[in-house]
């Protein structure tokens, strides 16, 4: 895993001018890649090329990059891993290799079969950038669903492109400020949604798209140069025109074995390799494939807290002992818990207010301290249906659905005249009664979460409802629009007539790579290690999606056929609990360790002065949740993160 950066100048320079600015914005990307750093630079194009390693295939200089093949014409940076890279490395029988490495087959590919065609033979997670000095234009390259990320924009005369915005920062010729319709979705979503990015005219690079910029002169938006080689919208499509009609026994045999498949190519390391372990369906499934085809037991790691119903820890202990692997896990402080927070604007580049970003931060740190990768289970809840809205929000939608608004209101009502710290009493008194799909944890902030989207009119509207936060953000946002992103793009929607179908979807190309991907990417790389999500192989998420619904989600319940696969190598009774999530006691550390830290950050006078946020607004919330009525934990935190980034931004760059 590493970081790239780069330019394309329409500006004169000498080759060790754009050296010396490629060199510096790479070093900005140093925690991607502590191993090593490397520079590439042509002035009569004005491209210049910049990397750091983090050394995992061919530890030796034959690895190095930014690499030019062997032809002479591609010049690549490139971060991530290509696993199938042996097998297409046999399909290059006559290439004198030089060494080992991906890269050196990926620039092969590229070479032999041409860009797009080799990009659609490659099995990974990448964000790369190519020179094509024959045709003097860039390529930007990023994988299918979005496990890696890079980031791209014009300054003036100059293109810019870098795995984190402040490796574009680093380039004299930034210059852009803050976005407030980018402010605005955060508000709603707690991240900013793609294409946008915290500032005006920089974008993320979408997954499964290829950006070309020409050195010739820059025509149009960039935008219109960015092209799919891959699109979730089309394999769904083609899924549903094509389902597999095969038993659920056959089902389940075919996802063990595609399981088995992706699992075992992203063992492949010439460094120590690892695993992240909750204890729940996916991280296990993952886990106990690896422990098939290791010959000694994998080493996997976990993070616990004390509070009542935030620790998973001794359930992945449990899972542990029972695959027998080698397990270590750390119990965390609130103290050395909060002591993350500082670092967050560090880590995340722009703001992100997912508050899961601190436990994945914290065992991400306690894996380094023993392998370079590590395997998770992301992405099984998008791909095998396992977040609750995906089973209550067409059930709760059937049932409302012609209920006049009057009698919603009155729903809504009864369900929010107790406070959440309520409900959860009642529901931990009735617990052993409760069939095991009605024990939640928190149930009163979900009742609370719930009751806003009784009131939507439409289906569409219920699942923003239940990914929004502020339910108005451009009330709170001085000057804010809501951006056009994924999960609002109705004409981009495949033809699907199931509700639950499509909020699946919209989680695949919205909250799937710009929260859980984007998360787990900046807490992984900002300790230097590589984490490998096998359950978004998109050969798997392809199988899926040929899936009936009914393997996935029945009876309440997700996961289904994931569900049966993982029995056959650990007992239900380890693993079948209600769902947790990866959180953390955040609603009482606000009212307590977190407050005099929040107070400043939304103090009425620094608000106003600087002009983003409707303090009388922020300010009401933040009473509402200190009196302990209502938890808005979620809505604060997105403000609480901004205010936190914008005040890091010590140089002064996009503060307008």
């Amino acid at each position: 895993m590493c970081g790239i950066a780069g330019f394309l100048s329409h500006r004169e320079a000498v080759e060790e001018d754009l050296l010396r600015i490629a060199e510096n914005m790479a070093d900005r990307l140093r925690h991607r890649g502590p191993d090593d750093a490397g520079a590439w630079a042509d002035a009569g194009a004005g491209i210049a090329l910049g990397h750091r390693r983090l050394a995992i295939l061919d530890l030796s200089p034959e690895g190095r990059q930014p690499m030019v093949s062997r032809s002479g014409r591609w010049v690549l940076t490139y971060n991530g891993e290509v696993y199938n890279y042996r097998r297409l490395r046999e399909d290059l029988p006559d290439v004198p290799w030089r060494g080992s490495s991906d890269t050196e087959v990926v620039l092969a590919a590229v070479d032999r079969w041409g860009l797009e065609p080799a990009v659609d033979r490659f099995v990974g997670m990448f964000a790369m950038a190519i020179w094509d000095r024959s045709e003097r234009r860039l390529h930007l390259v990023r994988d299918r669903l979005g496990i890696k990320p890079v980031y791209y924009g014009r300054c003036g005369r100059t293109f810019l492109f870098g795995s984190e915005l402040k490796a574009l920062r680093a380039h004299p010729a930034f210059d852009a400020e803050i976005d407030r319709s980018a402010l605005t979705g955060l508000l709603r979503y707690n991240y900013v949604p793609a294409p946008h990015t915290i500032f005006a005219g920089i974008r993320k690079l979408r997954p499964g798209h290829i950006l070309t910029v020409s050195a010739n002169g820059f025509v149009g938006d960039d935008s219109e140069c960015e092209r799919p080689y891959w699109s979730a919208r089309h394999v769904i499509e083609r899924a549903k025109a094509d389902p597999l009609r095969i038993s659920e026994s056959e089902a389940e045999q075919q996802l063990d074995a595609l399981l088995s498949d992706v699992v075992r190519c992203r063992m492949v390391s010439d460094v120590p390799l690892g695993a992240l372990l909750s204890g729940g369906i996916d991280s296990s499934a993952v886990v106990a494939q690896m422990q098939r085809h290791s010959s000694r037991p994998v080493r996997t790691f976990s993070v616990g807290f004390r509070e009542s119903g935030y620790n998973e820890a001794h359930d992945a202990k449990n899972v542990a002992d029972h695959l027998k692997t080698e397990h270590t896990e750390l119990y965390v402080d609130p103290a050395e818990a909060l002591a993350v927070i500082p670092e967050l604007p560090r880590l995340y580049d722009e703001p992100f207010a997912d508050a899961s970003q601190i436990p994945t931060y914290l065992v991400s740190r306690l894996a380094r301290q023993h392998v370079t990768v590590a395997l998770s289970g992301d992405g099984g809840d998008e791909v095998f249906g396992g977040y609750n809205r995906y089973f209550w929000g067409r059930s709760i939608w059937n049932r409302i659905e012609h209920l006049p608004m009057a009698v919603r209101g009155a729903m809504k009502s009864g369900m929010t005249a107790l406070s959440p710290r309520t409900w959860d009493a009642i529901f931990e008194r009735l617990g052993p009664v409760l069939p095991r799909k009605l024990r939640q944890r928190i149930p009163g902030d979900r009742l609370h979460k719930l009751s806003n989207a009784v009131m939507a009119a439409s289906p569409e509207e219920m699942y923003l409802q239940l990914a929004s936060h502020w339910d108005d953000p451009e009330d709170i946002v001085v000057g804010g629009r809501e951006p056009a992103c994924a999960a609002t793009d109705r004409a981009g929607m495949p033809s699907l007539e199931d509700f639950t179908e499509r909020m699946m979807y919209l989680d695949l190309v919205s909250y799937l790579p710009d929260d859980i991907l984007t998360k787990v990417d900046r807490a992984s790389m900002g300790v230097g290690l590589e984490l490998r999500v096998p359950l978004l192989d998109h050969r798997l998420v392809e199988f899926a999606w040929r899936l009936p619904l009914a393997m996935k989600i029945a009876d309440g319940e997700g996961k289904r056929i994931l569900r049966k696969v993982l029995y056959r190598y650990v007992p239900p009774a380890l693993v079948e609990r209600p769902k947790m999530g990866f959180g953390i006691p955040l609603d009482e550390w606000l009212r307590g360790p977190l407050r005099e830290w929040a107070e400043a950050q939304i103090d009425p006078l620094r608000l106003r002065r600087e002009g983003f946020l409707e303090s009388d607004l922020v300010h009401r919330e933040w009473n509402r949740h200190l009196s302990g009525v209502t938890n808005r934990q979620y809505n604060l935190w997105g403000v609480l993160t901004f205010q936190s980034w914008l005040e890091g931004q010590d140089d002064g760059v996009g503060l307008r």
